[in-house]
């Protein structure tokens, strides 16, 4: 719970910062890239986490394994390693993500089905629904096979089940009662 309250809080000072400084596009593919680096390789948590590495060599190597960072990510990276809270910094920029996306009125939600759904079917569920809210959806697509039929819609801490799965499990229950 406290790694997720210093991420929040430091991904909101670079929100702010970014913004004033217009440079929010930019900053926000810096930390797409920082969280998809850390994501694919273990070493660089590993990393981040060690206590024997000084801050000035992480970011010496952070340096090089970014150099086409903006400016103030680099600096932004600079800042938190030298406070020694750089284990966070994947979570800081997924933080940041989430941020950006609400301030834009971007919703992250999963559409999961057991195939690939109509186009046209896909595109009036997702509509009926964004019609409920306000903001636009950014839409991940799962194939779960396990469903059988039908969809999980995720948005946030709602679901909507819409499977077979779920269907016979509930009937299974009715029945075994």
């Amino acid at each position: 719970m406290k790694s997720t309250k210093v991420a929040g809080r430091y991904a909101q000072s670079l929100l702010e910062l970014s913004e004033e400084r217009k440079v929010t596009d930019a900053i926000v593919k810096d930390m797409n890239a920082l969280v998809n680096t850390a994501n694919d390789n273990r070493d660089l948590a590993v990393f981040f986490a060690s206590p024997i590495i000084k801050a000035d060599k992480k970011n010496e190597v952070l340096g090089a394994i970014f150099p086409d960072f903006h400016e103030l990510s680099k600096a932004f990276i600079q800042l938190i390693t030298k406070k020694g809270r750089e284990v966070y910094l994947p979570l800081i920029a997924e933080q940041y993500d989430a941020k950006v996306k609400a301030l834009r009125g971007i919703i992250p939600v999963t559409l999961s089905s057991a195939t690939v759904l109509d186009e046209a079917v896909k595109t009036s569920l997702l509509q009926n629904l964004e019609s409920q809210t306000d903001g636009k959806f950014e839409v991940t697509e799962r194939i779960d096979e396990s469903l059988l039929g039908g969809f999980v819609f995720r948005m946030g801490d709602l679901q909507i089940e819409a499977s077979l799965a779920r269907q016979f499990k509930e009937l299974k229950q009715l029945l075994t009662k």
